[in-house]
């Protein structure tokens, strides 16, 4: 069972570790972070409630299947956030786990879904 609840509290050292992608950049209508390797776990996008973050909203793994691990998203935002990541697995995951080492670099490297 998916844990629903997400860490609304953020300590700096976690953004330092976190690009945000804003809607014009990602085509979504929310703030997605990706980061660099943290914790346990294997690698996840973090979902803000809207143009503004945090607060996150949802955690969201990218393998071994794009799907909520915390808090919650509507079919219609997680099926756009799966869109997105299905386009940029490569760039997300080449961040997390610092073949990408720099943050412009990923930025660049995103693209955006087409609505």
């Amino acid at each position: 069972m998916a844990d629903t609840s997400v860490n609304t509290t953020v300590e700096v050292g976690d953004l330092y570790l976190m690009a945000n992608v804003h809607p014009r950049r990602s085509g979504l209508p929310f703030v997605v972070y990706i980061s660099e390797r943290q914790g346990q776990h294997d690698v996840r996008v973090k979902v803000a409630e809207g143009t503004r973050a945090p607060p996150f909203v949802a955690s969201v793994s990218v393998r071994p299947e794009v799907e909520v691990v915390a808090g919650s998203l509507s079919p219609g935002d997680l099926g756009l956030v799966k869109q997105w990541i299905d386009l940029n697995r490569d760039v997300i995951i080449g961040y997390w786990d610092r073949t990408i080492e720099d943050t412009a670099d990923a930025l660049a490297q995103l693209k955006p879904i087409v609505s």
